[in-house]
């Protein structure tokens, strides 16, 4: 299995960088300490307000990468800052499970989209396109089918669409579970986050994962001169 960046959004976006980390050997049947997110969700709180969060220079990067195919933000924002405003309005995140959590922890600590797919339920290579309109998507948690339209930049496989809007809404199809033993995980990194930078935060998930999941983990970071990686 491949993971590929298209050419065209490259092209369109040279200075993306996806930072992917191939777990393998996962063991998700276990709990975090529950201080893992509350600790997290604590700093967001005495870091940001709910009136000028949106001001973080990642976040305003995301905008603008999802305003360049026609995505209103606000409406259908990117997941880190979905996650932000509903710790800042007083919320509190789920424990999912320990792949979920820990990803959503270093979304939060350093403010960038995460999400990750079961790499034994998807089919063929699995691209970061855009939509031609035609693909299936059922969203995680829904029984109805919420298809993306033509343009809209997505993360995709050969049977359909497994992330809609770079990392808005994951698919349900391909979801991590308890039960999940093999897994793509994708950090997204805009300017004015370095590839270094990136890279860094991918080491630190990687030891999380070896530590509290006990997976085998290898780290790529896929930009225009390395567009894919194997699986």
């Amino acid at each position: 299995m491949h993971f590929l960046v298209d050419s065209q959004v490259l092209a369109d976006h040279p200075d993306m960088a996806i930072g992917v980390i191939v777990a393998t050997g996962i063991d998700n049947t276990g709990h975090l300490p529950p201080t893992f997110l509350r600790d997290e969700e604590q700093r967001v709180r005495v870091s940001m307000t709910i009136e000028s969060f949106k001001d973080h220079p990642h976040l305003t990067s995301m905008q603008e990468i999802h305003k360049s195919f026609g995505n209103n933000p606000n409406k259908f924002p990117p997941s880190v800052q979905a996650l932000i405003k509903r710790i800042l309005k007083g919320g509190q995140l789920p424990s999912i499970n320990p792949l979920v959590d820990l990803y959503n922890v270093i979304s939060l600590r350093y403010v960038v989209c995460a999400g990750a797919e079961d790499m034994d339920l998807c089919e063929g290579a699995i691209r970061l396109a855009y939509a031609d309109g035609t693909e299936h998507f059922l969203p995680l948690g829904e029984v109805t089918e919420d298809p993306p339209v033509q343009g809209e930049l997505v993360y995709k496989d050969d049977k359909g669409v497994i992330c809609r809007k770079l990392n808005w809404r994951e698919g349900d199809r391909t979801k991590i579970t308890s039960g999940t033993k093999n897994a793509i995980v994708v950090l997204e990194g805009f300017p004015p986050l370095t590839k270094d930078q990136l890279h860094a935060m991918l080491e630190e998930l990687a030891k999380s994962l070896q530590q509290y999941c006990k997976a085998q983990t290898r780290i790529e970071v896929l930009h225009a001169g390395h567009p894919s990686c194997e699986c």
